[in-house]
Formats: structure tokens, sequence, C-alpha cells
């Protein structure tokens, strides 16, 4: 699944090229969450069928300082691909390929595409280059981040009718709901069929196959990458909390709510639980991660999710700060002598 992709892509209600513009709009007040606000807008804009003005998107954004290049290249190849510039498509993939990142994301977009056109053969490639680059051969617990490319390499090479290796065997262990529904099953090549039958229990079955396989991806995004807890700077917290009140539940006050986030560090610290972090939110960027999951920023389940999503796109600081660093909280006061104190 691209992680640009809004969750509720498939309901009829939704004005993709109103979401677009509003978005866009978002990201001129609050450059700092602009490149993550695009790339939501450049997906609704594919949604709705404008892909060229998709495209228009994805190369202003890479006619400025973009953080995530090749990530943006990837979806913009990605797109081209589907209306008709195949050529050019390819070659911003092999030139993605040749880069080698270290981000998982940009590998999974290119190695999709090429398997969603029948490319299957450069797609094992893809995908196989990305495993061997960023998994170690001795891995066991390979980061979150890595399941999807380990999950689509097993998909194509079940479709390429390719014996099991050891990445195969490494990615039906770490698939969560392999309880239920193995990997192999779910990545059966016949499951096309069933999708097109007639027959209810059949398509029952493939239903309870699909959700727990979204099941599988849901838990892996809701494992903080790393552990990371959401502070909301007072201004911030205040628009939160004057746009959505029903949030005032969680966040009975600015000073209780650094309290807490304090408390809970060192309770998981206590614990024994490693790579600590913490990860400042906005009520913007938060409105676009709601909207990405088809849900209302009033929805509390969320929080912990965005606070992942934050942690997983590097913008988690270590905790604790260092000796003499200034504190977490933002207050300029040295973290000893602010909520460091004992």
């Amino acid at each position: 699944m691209r992680p640009d992709k809004p969750a509720a892509a498939d309901h009829v209600d939704v004005d993709h090229i109103a979401e677009a513009a509003r978005l866009e709009r978002t990201a001129g007040l609050y450059p700092e969450d602009a490149e993550q606000l695009l790339l939501q807008a450049a997906a609704h804009l594919e949604l709705a069928g404008a892909r060229d003005r998709a495209t228009t998107l994805y190369d202003s954004l890479l006619s400025g300082d973009a953080a995530s290049p090749l990530l943006i290249r990837a979806l913009k190849a990605s797109n081209l691909w589907e209306y008709g510039h195949e050529a050019e498509a390819r070659a911003i993939i092999e030139g993605i390929r040749t880069a080698a990142p270290r981000d998982p994301a940009p590998w999974l977009i290119v190695a999709e595409s090429l398997e969603s056109h029948d490319e299957l053969e450069q797609a094992h490639d893809t995908f196989t280059e990305a495993a061997s680059l960023l998994l170690p051969d001795d891995t066991t617990e390979p980061p979150y981040a890595t399941h999807p490319l380990l999950y689509g390499r097993h998909r194509v090479r079940r479709l390429m009718g390719a014996d099991h290796d050891a990445w195969d065997t490494l990615a039906d262990r770490i698939h969560t709901a392999r309880a239920t529904v193995p990997l192999d099953e779910l990545h059966d090549p016949k499951r096309i069929w069933s999708l097109g039958s007639e027959n209810p229990a059949e398509l029952r079955a493939e239903i309870s196959r699909i959700q727990a396989e979204l099941g599988s991806y849901r838990e892996a995004l809701s494992r903080p990458f790393p552990v990371a807890i959401l502070h909301w700077p007072s201004t911030e917290l205040t628009e939160l909390l004057t746009a959505y009140p029903s949030l005032a539940s969680e966040y009975p006050s600015h000073e209780a709510h650094l309290s807490t986030i304090e408390s809970s560090l060192r309770e998981l610290s206590a614990s024994g639980t490693p790579n600590l972090g913490v990860v400042t939110g906005t009520v913007p960027s938060y409105e676009a991660f709601a909207a990405s999951e088809g849900t209302s920023p009033e929805d509390s389940s969320l929080l912990p999710q965005y606070a992942t999503t934050l942690a997983a796109r590097g913008r988690a600081v270590g905790w604790p700060p260092e000796r003499g660093e200034g504190c977490w909280c933002g207050s300029g006061a040295v973290y000893g002598e602010c909520h460091g104190r004992p």
C-alpha cells in the first residue's frame, strides 16, 4: 500500500479535487509540513484521474529542497506509467534502483508499480535488491518498515511459482495473521478467480482473507518505530481543542499533558523499552493524517497512530536528552532543570 494513498480512496463521496485543493492551501500556511501535505494532495489528484496535475505537483516538489526526493520520484514514476508515459516511468525507476535508497518506501512503490504492469521478474529483482541492501543476511527481526518489502517479494515469487527461500520463510514468520490465514494462502494466485465468483461462500472467504491481510498491515503501522510520545506545543494544543473539543478528555491542560509525557517515558524506560522519543504534532498535519485514514480528527485512537507515523518519518527526538541539552518540551531550559528533574 502506497504511503501517500488516502485510506478512504474507494469512498464515492470523497471529492478528491476539492480535498487536493484544501491540502495545497494548508501546505501554503504550514511550510514545515508542506511536503507531506502536497504528497497527499497529489494522491487525491491521482484518484480523481487528474494524473497530469499530480505530475505537475511532483515536479514542483522536486524543484525545491525536497526531504525525500527519491520517494517523490518513485510516486511520479508510478503515476506516469498509469497514464501512458511508460518510457519515462521506466527511466525513473531505473534511476531509483541505481541510487539504492536506504528508505524502503521508494523500493516498495517502484516494485509494486512493476508488479501491477505484469513485470514480475523486474518486480522480483527490485524487491530482492531492496532486501539485500536493507536487511543483513542474519536478520531475524526486520524493521517494521521493511515488512511490506518481504511480503511483496513473497507475493511476486508466489505468482512466479518460485520455491520458498530464506526471505520467504522470514516473511511468513513475521506475518502476524499466519495463525488465521497463512501468507502462502493470502498470496495464492487462484485468489483472483475467487474475486469474480458468484458463490457467496467463496466471496466471504476472500473477504476474510483480505481483512486478515489488512489487519496485519495496520498492526505493523500501530507499533511505535521508534517508541515515541506525541507532544503538542501550547499554541497547537489550544488550536486542537478549539477545533475538536471532544479531545479535551485526553488533554485536560497543557501542563498535565507535559507531565504525562515525561511520566510515560520514564515508565517505559523503567520497563526496559529501548529507543524512546518525542514527536511534536501540528494541527494541519494531524488533520491530513486523519483524512488519509478516512476518520475524523476527533477519534482519539488516531493520536498514537499519528505519533507512530511521525516517528517513522524521522520526526522523533531521542529521549532523554543528553546532559546539558534543552528540554524536549521547548521551554528553552536545560532538560535536567526542567522535566528532567528527579
